[in-house]
């Protein structure tokens, strides 16, 4: 059993009242975290704005070499983390080891960008020096969520911590003990206030929000990035948003449908289905869907995926298989809650949705795919566009003109043509709409935890007669 801490000011506290989490593979106890009170939320971010000045001040190389101890110090131990990861979230622990190594390979990264990320000159009067500087904003506070706890947070905090910002850090409440074990391995190599830790629920993140920081990166829900950003609004604070999204997978006529199938089944059941950029509404051409949902099903009867996160979450999910039963849609396969400890569900696959269905509408978050029959390329491009999210699209297509007009209409932040998954490192992108705002990661991240400021430089001469000119006493 895991008993989480909050890392204030340096120091570990034990806090107050303790929550329990509970292991999705089998519904025993993993561990306990305190919710950090008002004050407790207070100190922390005095203390990083103590410590920001200082920090900022500190030499880019400097900042740079503390974050590649920190990348040693968890890939050191990543076995042990993974282990916590998947009792905490059910992400089987291979799954859990890659993404921790993927989390390391982010913290590098941003050690070796953060040490070489600077300004630029501008072309002014010759008698004057211009020039554009990065300044740490201040202040950041990441709220991260469960899903990919480690990899999301290692990419929040290495950008804010090596452009030289103070970081108040509340992992999610669902995995507390996997950001608690995080930070106690990124945290000695920074100065005592740099790097905080909270503990804590929706109360928490919510005050953390309010508080005087100068950025609030947040990873999770729409609703809570709506939230957040209202509270910006509110202090002034830069609002930084991946939310949710309810990315379409279209599969055009022509392609191989075994091949789309298994393309479908990697994006819909990866992680069961608890991945931002999951697959979470299918829109198949009528001249292949048969043979792929046929081959769909088999994909998902054999599949192999983790528990849900809990229970709660099980429910949830569950509940939009039946409302999409209830609305006319046809299972084909999964769709059962099965007996036994655990928050364990199947993949699942639904014919004969529509885009009404909360299936289809919602980000259901979960190891299910609704696919819905279209007759033409230009209808399945239109109705993958109907959405209130913004986040990623994955088209299937060997028509080089539909490959063109799929990714300049579909309005989001993100496009990927024949492969559900992958891209290059660098790749950042603003989501829109209900999916959030700003880049969230690679180097442009950088930028976001930055600002810009614009210096003019000019000397006085002895003609200008001011203070401080050569030749005045």
């Amino acid at each position: 059993m895991h008993v989480v801490e909050h890392l204030i000011a340096g120091e570990w506290t034990a806090g107050g009242d303790l929550a329990t989490v509970i292991d999705p593979h089998d519904g025993t106890p993993v561990s306990t975290a305190p919710a950090a009170t008002p004050d407790e939320v207070a100190a922390a971010v005095a203390a990083a704005r103590d410590a920001a000045a200082g920090w900022a001040r500190t030499a880019p190389a400097q900042r740079a070499d503390a974050l590649r101890a920190a990348a040693v110090a968890v890939e050191r131990s990543a076995g042990a983390l993974a282990r916590t990861l998947s009792s905490e979230t059910g992400k089987p622990v291979a799954d859990a080891e890659a993404s921790i190594a993927a989390g390391v390979g982010t913290l590098r990264q941003y050690a070796e960008l953060g040490a070489l990320y600077g300004g630029r000159t501008l072309a002014g009067d010759p008698g004057a020096l211009d020039f554009m500087v990065r300044e740490p904003r201040g202040v950041v506070a990441a709220i991260t969520p469960w899903n990919d706890p480690v990899a999301v947070s290692c990419g929040l905090l290495g950008a804010a911590l090596v452009t030289g910002n103070a970081v108040v850090y509340k992992p999610s409440e669902r995995a507390p003990a996997t950001g608690w074990r995080l930070t106690r391995l990124l945290a000695p190599g920074f100065p005592p206030g740099v790097l905080s830790m909270l503990a804590g629920a929706a109360p928490t993140g919510a005050a953390l929000a309010e508080a005087p920081v100068d950025v609030v990166a947040h990873v999770g829900s729409s609703a809570a990035g709506r939230w957040i950003a209202a509270a910006a609004a509110r202090t002034g604070a830069k609002a930084l948003l991946e939310n949710g999204g309810s990315d379409p997978l279209v599969v055009d006529a022509g392609v191989d449908p075994v091949w789309a199938a298994g393309q479908a089944a990697l994006g819909a059941f990866a992680n069961a289905g608890q991945l931002c950029v999951s697959v979470e509404r299918i829109y198949v051409h009528e001249a292949v869907a048969e043979d792929f949902l046929a081959t769909l099903v088999k994909e998902a009867d054999g599949f192999e995926i983790g528990p849900l996160v809990d229970v709660r979450h099980r429910t949830a999910v569950h509940g939009e298989v039946v409302a999409a039963l209830d609305a006319g849609a046809t299972l084909l396969t999964g769709g059962a809650v099965r007996d036994g400890p655990g928050a364990w569900y199947p993949p699942t696959v639904l014919s004969r949705c529509t885009d009404e269905m909360r299936v289809v509408e919602n980000e259901t978050f979960g190891p299910v795919a609704p696919v819905v029959t279209v007759g033409s390329f230009d209808e399945a491009l239109r109705r993958a566009a109907r959405s209130a999210y913004g986040l990623a699209a994955t088209v299937l297509t060997g028509d080089l003109d539909h490959a063109q007009r799929a990714w300049r209409t579909l309005e989001v932040g993100t496009v990927k043509i024949n492969a559900v998954f992958g891209g290059a490192p660098g790749g950042a992108a603003h989501p829109r709409r209900d999916s959030g705002e700003g880049f969230g990661h690679g180097p442009a991240l950088l930028e976001e935890m930055t600002a810009t400021k614009v210096v003019h430089l000019r000397p006085v001469s002895p003609a200008d007669g001011g203070a401080g000119s050569p030749g005045r006493g």
